[in-house]
């Protein structure tokens, strides 16, 4: 069995509001080495048998589901 990590992350030229908020917080809560903040989501799929097939359609479930690439950039890779 083996687990395949999909992060999703919205596209740099996309505001993120959430990012912003707790990056607003930082320095509130005594937080002060942070200069920038972006949040996205992280997503743990597990593959009975991993092969070129199987990630070729981890890819499309993160492209077609996980994310929306107008807004959002993916990357997908094998948890060690």
């Amino acid at each position: 069995m083996a687990r395949v990590i999909v992060d999703v992350m919205p596209k740099p030229e996309i505001l993120d509001p959430q990012g912003k908020a707790v990056h607003g917080a930082l320095p509130r809560l005594g937080f002060t080495a942070v200069t920038d903040v972006r949040q996205g989501k992280r997503f743990e799929l597990e593959v009975p048998d991993l092969d070129d097939e199987s990630l070729a359609e981890v890819h499309r479930i993160a492209e077609t589901l996980l994310s929306n690439p107008v807004i959002e950039d993916f990357t997908v890779r094998v948890d060690a």
